[in-house]
């Protein structure tokens, strides 16, 4: 009996967990340094589920599919969205003028709302 109860309390669990969906870029604001490298500041909209589904990172990608600059987030924002989080120094070549900003979540990994920006100065 208590397997049948631990199996029904993981299906019931499951569906909670697909709920928060994918991760979803809502905005990105770029500058570019006087040093010439740049500065991304994303702000990411999940439905944070607590640390068994949340966004945990977002990327900088160029236009070959390299990640250019990663941000690792290391917790759930659950009553903080849509939030947003800033990259510094981030190294581009001058070839490159326009990045596409990714975020992933625990579960899902990639596959939400993608923004595709114009680096300022290019």
């Amino acid at each position: 009996m208590p397997w049948t109860r631990l199996i029904a309390t993981c299906l019931t669990a499951m569906p909670v967990l697909a709920w928060a969906g994918e991760a979803d870029i809502v905005d990105v604001r770029t500058v570019r340094s006087p040093a010439g490298t740049y500065d991304f500041h994303v702000t990411v909209r999940h439905g944070d589920a607590g640390w068994d589904h949340y966004a945990n990172t977002w990327q900088v990608i160029g236009p070959d599919g390299a990640v250019l600059g990663e941000r690792v987030l290391l917790h759930p924002h659950v009553n903080e969205q849509p939030f947003t989080r800033s990259l510094t120094g981030v190294s581009i070549a001058e070839a490159i003028d326009s990045v596409t900003i990714r975020a992933g979540d625990s579960v899902h990994e990639f596959g939400g709302r993608e923004m595709t920006v114009k680096l300022p100065g290019r």
